[in-house]
């Protein structure tokens, strides 16, 4: 019995990728907190949280758990390991984290699309 690598998936991954770095260079700016403007308006030097670090700390992620699925598909298929359950669980918990990443883009566009769409 062997476990095949799906294509599609990194496909998938590829397009996820692109679609959030347009998105990134849609809103490049840096989420600032009301604690970081002072009272005259200014923003304080950027030690901030922004949007594209979270996003790309999600994504380096996700890519993490599949590298790792796939390594272990990798050593299952050579015999290099006996380990399937572990192969199996690590390709469940990519696809798992890949999942939850596109709902995150999905809620992320239509929110996008709702602010773009309201009248001033």
């Amino acid at each position: 019995m062997s476990i095949t690598n799906i294509s599609p998936a990194g496909t998938m991954q590829a397009q996820m990728l692109r679609e959030m770095q347009q998105m990134q260079a849609v809103a490049h700016a840096p989420v600032l907190s009301p604690m970081q403007i002072n009272a005259a308006g200014d923003t304080q030097a950027a030690s901030a949280v922004s949007f594209d670090r979270v996003l790309q700390g999600a994504l380096s992620h996700v890519d993490q758990f599949q590298q790792v699925a796939e390594q272990k598909q990798t050593a299952v298929d050579m015999g290099k390991s006996d380990d399937l359950a572990g192969a199996m669980i690590a390709s469940q918990q990519a696809a798992l984290s890949f999942s939850a990443l596109v709902q995150v883009r999905n809620k992320i566009a239509t929110g996008f699309n709702d602010l773009m769409s309201m009248s001033i």
